[in-house]
């Protein structure tokens, strides 16, 4: 079995951070943790991710993304091989990483659970996704 030392690191950053990368850092660590290392990061810390994305995240997948949370800055991410922008801001300063994985993703805030819980399936799809393609080691096929 694979090192921790040795996985993929993936940082999923998302200029607020208030609910986007928490989602997919514990799906990231759900359906990808025998292949990489999840990390959120923002511009900003928060105090608490998004009282609609706890609730559903626990709902579906019995994750509790108030227990998980760990607000990080972009500053403080360890050196990761891909980054996952998730947002659609453009405005981030440098960004580590060998791979840039542009998500353009609009913040569900607000939104009907339908629409945010299509919203979490969509990442969910991209993580297994990018399990595969990492195991296979082909991640630069996602960047096309």
């Amino acid at each position: 079995m694979e090192n921790k030392m040795d996985k993929t690191k993936v940082a999923f950053i998302c200029m607020h951070h208030s609910c986007t990368s928490q989602i997919a850092e514990a799906l990231g660590e759900k359906f990808g943790g025998d292949v990489f290392e999840s990390y959120l990061a923002g511009t900003t810390k928060i105090l608490s991710p998004n009282p609609d994305a706890v609730r559903l995240m626990k709902e579906l997948y019995n994750i509790n993304l108030e227990e998980n949370e760990a607000s990080r800055l972009l500053k403080d991410l360890p050196p990761v091989d891909i980054v996952v922008k998730m947002d659609c801001d453009n405005s981030y300063p440098n960004l580590p990483g060998e791979f840039m994985i542009d998500l353009r993703l609009e913040d569900p805030a607000g939104k009907s659970n339908d629409e945010f819980k299509h919203f979490i399936f969509g990442i969910e799809q991209f993580i297994k996704n990018l399990a595969v393609e990492i195991k296979k080691n082909h991640v630069s096929s996602i960047l096309q």
